[in-house]
């Protein structure tokens, strides 16, 4: 039996570089925003960093990880001046992580994260132990093109069924991001969709009247669903062009 009490909670969030609706370019905000969210795995998609430790990349990363988190970083592209691309912070503790690259010849780089967490550090709000103790998360950004998001669809099963044997079905796993997919059905999303369970397709874009739902959270192994909301707060529908999807699922236990 799976306790209800014992949950995980996870975010995904195209934060579009910082800036906001009203052209301020707030990484301030942003950390406080991520921090309002509380969840235990955050996916993030358009981050820019100056570098770890310069100034500029200080007002978002340094309240982060004063919190708690764990900063992987999955950056496509690289100036002098900056990183930029994907990123995922984790309070669970990061066992291993692995950036793969996604991109198609003649269109913007595009990438995946993906990490390996350990649910015993769930222990201090009552673990309730899966079959291995950990959870395979998948963090992304995909291209605009259709065409380019169907190829990269078909690499990112790929590595699903690669990291996840024997099956997706009984490893459990978290899919999050930015899909760039604006139908409802599932299109050219249903190799994922026949791997994992989705959460409902809720517009998130663009944020001051969202009516695509571009971000999306899958989930499979044992998770259960608990809550899902689109994150519709004022600083969330100024602070980006995109709005955050938050869920907690229950954690299986092992049998």
């Amino acid at each position: 039996m799976t306790d209800q009490g014992q949950t995980l909670s996870v975010a995904t969030y195209n934060i579009h570089r910082g800036v906001g609706r009203d052209r301020r370019l707030d990484h301030r905000r942003i950390a406080r925003l991520i921090l309002d969210l509380d969840v235990d795995v955050v996916a993030l998609q358009e981050v820019e960093t100056p570098g770890t430790n310069a100034p500029g990349a200080a007002p978002l990363l340094h309240p982060l990880r004063q919190q708690g988190y764990e900063l992987l970083l999955g950056p496509t592209m690289r100036s002098e001046r900056a990183a930029y691309g994907n990123a995922l912070l984790s309070r669970l503790p990061v066992i291993c992580h692995w950036s793969r690259d996604l991109s198609h010849p003649g269109r913007e780089p595009r990438g995946l994260i993906e990490a390996s967490l350990s649910l015993d550090a769930k222990g201090s709000t009552g673990h309730v132990p899966t079959r291995n103790g950990e959870i395979q998360c998948f963090a992304t950004h995909l291209g605009l093109d259709s065409g380019e998001r169907r190829r990269q669809i078909e690499w990112l099963v790929e590595q699903i069924d690669r990291q996840c044997r024997p099956a997706p079905a009984q490893q459990p796993i978290i899919l999050l991001g930015d899909f760039n997919e604006w139908r409802r059905r599932p299109g050219r999303l249903m190799p994922i969709q026949a791997r994992l369970q989705g959460t409902p397709a809720r517009p998130t874009y663009p944020s001051c009247w969202p009516l695509l739902p571009l971000d999306r959270i899958w989930f499979g192994g044992g998770l259960r669903l608990q809550t899902f909301e689109v994150v519709k707060t004022p600083t969330a529908r100024v602070a980006s062009d995109h709005l955050p999807l938050r869920a907690s699922f229950a954690l299986a236990e092992s049998s």
